[in-house]
């Protein structure tokens, strides 16, 4: 553990924080149980540390109790286990009263003006104060702007009477999931680490060390805030960067994912992004919003951020565009067309719907009068989302269903799609994944 920024004049105030933390006697509560906060959960507590998990969502909380995942990537013998070791969940917020440790994983969406919506955070922030006490640590893990640390959650946490670096520690750390990467998890996953005060900063690393292979401490929470949007914007630009391209490639008539695999040969300067429908999960559509919002206090306009975020926001529509020309092709009209969306999920090979551009698909298609379905073996039903209402089951993909549809739209590359049956059955699929890099009569890019 890097300890550049440790004050030990600020030790001995935090000396019983510390204390337990080494000997792993500390409690743990970890507020919002989703794709964040739950493996979170899980990682703490087999760790050795005692852990509560809240959330407001009673359906998850009875699941958790009787030892059932509700995330595809989890597996419901980690529940068992950390349940049969002490794991508490619970949806009463006192219980916050009882620990040592307080992580906010709770969501940071947009509001309908593109503009942050921190309402969750600081509802939750005002539940919790009931119960906040001296000695305790909170940890904002949430994706927000530059400030939201001292400006929303320092300014509550005094008015409630405690003062922070002395008797209260208050840190910022990105959530860095990748929900579904084999190759990475919780504990793997490099930990970002700000600090209100240096003694806060020296209690998070502290903390963070103890389920974290490695962690990053960093002079500031706004600094620590930064760093999530800049990750997240890095890839958005790209990604925004290669759609565009790919909408060329497809006027000119050249396969972009054979030239991107070629230029990636480069062994220097390039890195291979792949272009799709759109962009879903809950960062990279968001969470550039979230800064180009905090740079207007500052009378900065970020043009290329938000260029960016135009263009990835309209690929569902121009992939709508491909799916309305290619049926016209073929003697036919989206409206009372049957099409099936194959992947609900935004990314492969997970059950995670967040921002998914399917959702977005599914809604155009059904808007201009397409008689809408949808396969995902990852996700049996229709999910609640929160712009989004379908009442829809995924349809099983045998060779006599895929026939019964007009078009067959690859919005998510599954792994265990059967892309030969696919091919074999269907009359036409719109392939936004590259796919199928053969020719296939019934095969269209896009």
């Amino acid at each position: 553990m890097d300890t550049r920024f440790v004050d030990t004049d600020n030790l001995s105030a935090a000396s019983g924080l510390l204390a337990k933390i080494k000997d792993k006697t500390a409690k743990v509560c970890i507020v919002g149980l989703g794709y964040v906060g739950l493996p979170l959960a899980l990682r703490t507590r087999e760790v050795g540390f005692h852990v509560i998990g809240l959330d407001v969502d009673d359906e998850k909380i009875e699941q958790l109790r009787q030892g059932k995942s509700y995330i595809n990537h989890i597996q419901p013998e980690r529940i068992h286990r950390s349940l049969a070791t002490g794991f508490l969940a619970s949806s009463d917020f006192s219980v916050a009263q009882e620990a040592d440790i307080i992580i906010l994983c709770v969501p940071t969406p947009l509001n309908k003006y593109r503009e942050p919506d921190l309402s969750y955070v600081e509802d939750t922030v005002d539940a919790l104060l009931p119960h906040l006490r001296m000695g305790q640590m909170m940890s904002l893990e949430s994706t927000t702007y530059p400030g939201t640390t001292e400006e929303v959650l320092l300014p509550k946490i005094k008015h409630a009477g405690l003062e922070v670096g002395t008797d209260f520690h208050l840190v910022y750390s990105p959530e860095r999931e990748d929900p579904g990467n084999p190759e990475f998890d919780t504990r793997s996953i490099p930990k970002i680490v700000g600090g209100c005060t240096p003694a806060c900063l020296d209690i998070g690393t502290h903390f963070y060390a103890s389920i974290i292979d490695r962690v990053v401490p960093v002079s500031s929470t706004r600094t620590a805030e930064l760093i999530k949007l800049i990750e997240n914007i890095h890839r958005a630009v790209n990604i925004g960067l290669v759609n565009e391209i790919k909408i060329i490639a497809d006027r000119m008539g050249i396969d972009i994912h054979e030239a991107i695999d070629a230029a990636a040969t480069k062994p220097f300067g390039f890195t291979a992004y792949y272009p799709g429908p759109g962009i879903g999960g809950h960062c990279i559509p968001i969470d550039p919003f979230y800064l180009t919002w905090k740079a207007r206090e500052y009378n900065l306009h970020t043009h290329f951020i938000e260029l960016a975020g135009e263009i990835n926001a309209n690929m569902p529509g121009w992939v709508v565009n491909k799916v309305i020309n290619a049926l016209n092709d073929r003697g036919k009209s989206l409206k009372g067309s049957r099409i099936l969306v194959l992947g609900l999920s935004y990314k492969k090979n997970t059950d995670d719907t967040r921002e998914s551009p399917s959702a977005v698909l599914l809604d155009i298609l059904a808007g201009k009068g397409a008689l809408v379905a949808y396969s995902d073996p990852y996700i049996p039903r229709f999910p609640k989302m929160r712009n989004y209402e379908f009442k829809l089951e995924s349809v099983a993909l045998t060779p006599g269903n895929i026939a019964q549809f007009d078009a067959l739209l690859l919005a998510t590359d599954h792994d265990n799609f059967d892309y030969d049956l696919l091919r074999e059955h269907a009359r036409l699929i719109i392939d936004t994944r590259g796919i199928y890099r053969d020719s296939h009569d019934n095969v269209v890019s896009a």
